[in-house]
């Protein structure tokens, strides 16, 4: 398991909006340099199909930072932390007029296959969202990962699969927070990938599983994003 901060820019005025080459090669640069770090990705909006649902424009940019110890991700969202450069009111020109959030979260990883984690090469990662609450959270949870990863396990070339879930968590950056009670991953290495598995059998196996889950409230949302690992 690790720790995964979450950030996530969106310009709801302007969903076309992507980030330009320099400011992503800065944001980039800030981050690699963080001390503790272990792993990141950035992500940017891709294009797949789901034949049971389309939730709109994603995120124009958003990231997921990795680190081992809670305490190494703490410093760096200090007052005084190395991330505190990524809130600089000139640092991404491109991305001015969105609105960031951020969460930190565990990570669960769960074995697939042929698994492809570390490849510098570009994937395609179904980045999915639980917003809201579980009337029973832990009942919810417990069903969710028990029943979920071994069929998204199933996915032909599925290359990755992560559950992320809350955390208590410190820190100073000055964008709001999201409190999403869970998030999860499955990667590929191609849109045309991911469009393949979700029109597999698989996938309608997923939907009635979905059917099944405990009762819960609030919004779900599902983005297909071009995920390049920056730091492997």
């Amino acid at each position: 398991m690790a720790i995964s901060f979450f950030l996530a820019f969106r310009n709801q005025a302007n969903p076309e909006t992507r980030v330009d080459a320099a400011d992503k090669d800065r944001f980039i640069d800030i981050v690699g340099r963080t001390p503790g770090l272990q792993r990141a990705l950035i992500y940017e909006p891709d294009s797949a199909t789901d034949p049971y649902l389309n939730d709109g424009p994603p995120p124009q940019f958003a990231a997921q930072l990795y680190f081992s110890r809670i305490e190494d991700l703490e410093s760096a969202l200090a007052g005084n932390g190395h991330l505190q450069a990524l809130a600089a009111s000139d640092a991404f020109a491109s991305l001015s007029g969105s609105a960031v959030t951020q969460q930190a979260m565990l990570s669960r990883s769960y074995p697939v296959p042929e698994a492809a984690l570390g490849t510098a090469a570009p994937q395609c990662s179904y980045l999915v969202a639980y917003e809201g609450r579980a009337d029973d959270l832990n009942a919810w949870l417990y069903y969710y990962i028990t029943h979920h990863p071994p069929m998204m396990a199933r996915f032909a070339g599925i290359r990755e699969i992560e559950v992320c879930t809350r955390i208590d968590w410190c820190g100073s950056l000055p964008w709001p927070r999201v409190d999403y009670m869970l998030r999860n991953k499955v990667v590929f290495d191609s849109a045309a990938a991911l469009t393949a598995a979700l029109a597999s059998p698989v996938r309608s196996e997923m939907r009635a599983d979905y059917e099944a889950f405990p009762p819960f409230c609030g919004p779900v949302s599902h983005y297909p994003m071009t995920t390049l690992a920056v730091i492997i």
